[in-house]
């Protein structure tokens, strides 16, 4: 009976800790968008991002974003772009600690602000997802002309490895119960 109680306990924390591993998607700019109006150093100002997180771009036909390395950014450089997307919705998955830069493929727009520099803080309970920008169906914003002094638009999950350690909990609980 000591052997279950214990079992039990333990799966308990295990369960608490595994729902605490969690991502969050950033919406960019919130419901601004990635946009030339969005001030987007105020947005950044309460965010901390960490491995595992996903950047959400959302913008109209007139932008596009581009992730170039840190040299690009300042200068608004678009030769050498490491990922670049136009399709109006797009993500960036934050898969290694470090700095990431982004910009509107218009140079016009990235010398007028139009520019991201994220720091990516390393996550040891969350594994980053693998993967290059995703187009996602669903169209583009109308270009935004209000700024947002509203939080960050974000969507927690729970992560796969977390359910796999629940269910493995779960089963060896029912096992030592049973038994």
């Amino acid at each position: 009976m000591g052997n279950n109680l214990l079992l039990s306990i333990t799966a308990a924390f295990l369960l608490l800790y595994c729902l605490r591993c969690s991502a969050t998607v950033y919406t960019i700019g919130d419901s601004s968008g990635w946009d030339i109006s969005t001030d987007l150093d105020s947005w950044l100002n309460d965010k901390t991002f960490y491995t595992g997180d996903t950047l959400l771009f959302q913008y109209s036909q007139y932008h596009s974003v581009s992730e170039v390395a840190e040299g690009n950014y300042k200068g608004c450089n678009m030769t050498n772009v490491l990922q670049s997307s136009s399709n109006g919705n797009t993500t960036f998955a934050l898969t290694r600690p470090g700095e990431r830069y982004f910009v509107c493929g218009n140079r016009l727009h990235c010398l007028g602000g139009m520019k991201l520099h994220v720091h990516v803080v390393e996550n040891q309970t969350v594994p980053g997802p693998v993967g290059a920008p995703t187009e996602q169906p669903g169209g583009s914003l109308p270009p935004g002309s209000s700024k947002s002094d509203e939080p960050s638009s974000s969507v927690s999950f729970v992560n796969p490895a977390s359910l796999e350690a629940l269910l493995l909990s779960f089963i060896a609980s029912y096992i030592v119960f049973f038994s």
